[in-house]
């Protein structure tokens, strides 16, 4: 009878959280998009380069509509589940406080090294699309001069080393959740057990027991979620960097061309190898008249 009788707000609570993550999802997909296209109209007033614009943008999805979310629930719920199981049991509360920190603490470690692999998968991405736009654009005189076959082994070789980055960072990220996991079952095993103990001998009662079991999971739950969208918005936050860099330039930026009625303007060029030190043209400016 008791069990029947707490069923209906059970399943209340159940639908209740169903529609609550449905409608997160779809109001923080809608201010994504709308965070997109402003900072696409912003993008295309400094003539950024088209990877940024398409690929690039498309990329921060993950970052407005997941991760910064998430940061929010990482941030209210442990510590509201923390002070239920504080007036419900003190002594699972301590245990939860005391673990509850490894699992950020790991996945600082963690990211930290996703940081750099993904800041060096999107230059690659970056350096690969403007390359491959300069070849399409100049494809015939390619052709005229025999050196097409040639530019496409430049492109497949480019794509390669993508590729390569883009699995070291898909195996940082999956190495990174397997870790998160293990951290938070573990912790939730040293809440449940001594629970359990205490349960057989009579010094903690079922409803209290059962109480502990629910929540101590909710409690790792956010923190988990915030690791696995941290991996899947760091491709978003190497972009935000790129656009911040751009949005911080006054004026045309140096290397600019741009385009008048009549006339062309090249101010300030400069071409730098990835392997070179020095630049192999510097302070190059040249204006092309009718």
């Amino acid at each position: 009878l008791a069990g029947g009788a707490l069923l209906p707000p059970l399943v209340a609570v159940v639908a209740g959280r169903a529609a609550l993550t449905l409608s997160q999802g779809t109001v923080c997909g809608w201010a994504a998009a709308r965070r997109k296209r402003a900072l696409r109209g912003r993008l295309l007033e400094r003539g950024a380069d088209v990877t940024l614009l398409g690929r690039g943008l498309d990329a921060l999805d993950p970052y407005y509509a997941g991760y910064l979310p998430q940061r929010y629930a990482a941030a209210v719920v442990p510590l509201a589940v923390l002070v239920r199981l504080a007036v419900a049991d003190l002594t699972s509360a301590l245990i939860v406080a005391v673990t509850l920190p490894l699992i950020p603490v790991f996945g600082a470690l963690v990211g930290r090294h996703t940081r750099q692999a993904t800041e060096r998968q999107w230059g690659l991405l970056n350096r690969l699309g403007g390359h491959f736009l300069d070849v399409v654009t100049g494809l015939a005189t390619l052709r005229a001069y025999g050196r097409d076959r040639a530019q496409a082994e430049v492109v497949r070789t480019m794509a390669d080393g993508h590729r390569r980055a883009t699995l070291r960072t898909l195996r940082i990220a999956f190495l990174s959740s397997f870790v998160l996991e293990i951290v938070a079952t573990l912790s939730v095993a040293l809440v449940a057990v001594p629970a359990g103990l205490r349960l057989l001998d009579g010094s903690l009662d079922l409803r209290t027991a059962l109480l502990v079991l629910l929540l101590a999971p909710e409690a790792y739950l956010p923190l988990r979620s915030l690791g696995t969208r941290f991996h899947a918005a760091a491709e978003g936050r190497a972009v935000l960097g790129q656009v911040d860099a751009v949005l911080a330039e006054e004026g045309p930026a140096p290397g600019a061309v741009r385009v008048r009625p009549g006339r062309i303007a090249v101010e300030d060029l400069v071409v730098r190898y990835a392997d070179d030190r020095a630049p192999a043209l510097e302070g190059f400016s040249l204006t092309v008249e009718p």
